[in-house]
């Protein structure tokens, strides 16, 4: 690891990358930890490398970044795309294009590798399972450092990660995917990307139990534009049928869900249907939060972060739980808190990498100390 009594002797700032498979996150610390920039941008990385390669491109334009005094740390889930055909591929892809475009020859370019740490490139091939989909692991080790007892809930735009925390310590043996969500610390639902149809095969409209439609004619995203909760910054995916995103472009295919057209009703009924579909959302994601809660101390707070934490906070709120948003427990009041909310893997990342790195300088410190005693 890079020593960081150099590292903050120099000009040197870290940027914490968080690949998705449908967009980028990325924020820039100085050594002292303190906020710089934040940014996410669309990447459709299902599509082609191209697509990544160009979001990091406007990234480091943006952020103004000068190779040599600037130290990249990444976490990822775009190794799930099908662009892909398995995560280990996955996993070598991005990294190879990561690693080349940041530097070039790796030294400033650290993978996050859940329990085993921050690697390099070279042992990316031999830890990719770990490095596979762990920005989840980050985001609960920071938040572990502020937090004894806790459970952590991140709602992005398509997944729901439900993590405990206890004794200080990211409370889940549960690693991969596969095991995440047999377990419930990861249920595949989402404020954005996912499809209305996965809520179930039927519900309630207009007082009458419908058959939905196994058809990708709507998304989560508008079920929240109508229900006016969805973050603007946040909505950055394509709607099912390429068209726009306004109110009535969203009832349209929200409509279809229950074979109607949007003419058929009145806007407030397409509303109601909203409504209807975000409770039905909001109780798949409970019945995971109440197994987890399970194992825990009575009344632990729950922390929410991502581009559906205003959910985050109806359900805790719901459950009687004390909501906590993560620049409170990290006593941060940032001044873009919602691009935080949104970006916050990204930010951990780069938070746990400077914790780490105090910790090893002072282990360093007390060792010499001891020698010279």
């Amino acid at each position: 690891m890079l020593d960081l009594n150099n590292f903050k002797a120099s000009n040197v700032h870290v940027i914490g990358w968080d690949i998705g498979g449908a967009n980028v996150k990325a924020v820039s610390l100085t050594a002292d930890g303190e906020l710089l920039q934040v940014l996410q941008l669309p990447c459709l990385l299902w599509r082609g490398l191209k697509h990544l390669q160009k979001a990091i491109a406007e990234i480091l334009t943006t952020f103004q970044v000068i190779p040599n005094d600037v130290l990249h740390v990444v976490t990822m889930t775009g190794e799930l795309v099908d662009l892909f055909p398995n995560r280990h591929s996955g996993v070598l892809k991005i990294a190879n294009t990561v690693n080349r475009l940041l530097i070039g020859d790796g030294k400033n370019v650290k993978f996050y590798a859940a329990n085993h740490g921050f690697v390099d490139f070279k042992q990316v091939s031999v830890l990719s399972m770990h490095i596979a989909s762990a920005n989840w692991h980050a985001s609960t080790s920071v938040l572990a450092q502020y937090a004894q007892e806790a459970i952590f809930i991140d709602i992005g735009s398509t997944t729901t990660d439900i993590i405990p925390i206890q004794s200080g310590k990211v409370f889940t043996t549960s690693v991969s995917d596969a095991e995440r969500m047999q377990s419930d610390y990861l249920v595949y639902t989402g404020v954005i990307r996912t499809p209305v149809m996965a809520l179930g095969n039927k519900l309630f409209f207009n007082g009458v139990e419908t058959n939905v439609a196994a058809e990708y004619f709507a998304t989560m995203a508008d079920v929240y534009r109508l229900t006016g909760e969805l973050p603007q910054d946040a909505d950055m995916a394509d709607t099912a049928d390429g068209q726009g995103k306004s109110v009535l472009e969203s009832a349209r295919r929200l409509a279809r869900m229950v074979g109607h057209d949007v003419e058929d009703r009145s806007l407030k009924d397409w509303i109601d249907l909203a409504i209807i579909c975000r409770t039905m959302q909001i109780a798949q994601i409970k019945s995971a939060i109440l197994k987890q809660l399970k194992n825990l101390k009575p009344n632990v707070p729950i922390i929410g972060a991502g581009a559906g934490a205003f959910l985050v906070k109806n359900l805790a709120e719901g459950l009687g739980h004390t909501y906590l948003p993560v620049s409170q427990v990290l006593e941060n009041h940032f001044d873009d808190y919602q691009a935080m909310e949104v970006c916050f893997p990204a930010y951990a990342v780069a938070h746990l990498y400077l914790s780490l790195n105090q910790v090893q300088s002072l282990n360093k410190l007390e060792t010499k100390q001891k020698i010279h005693a």
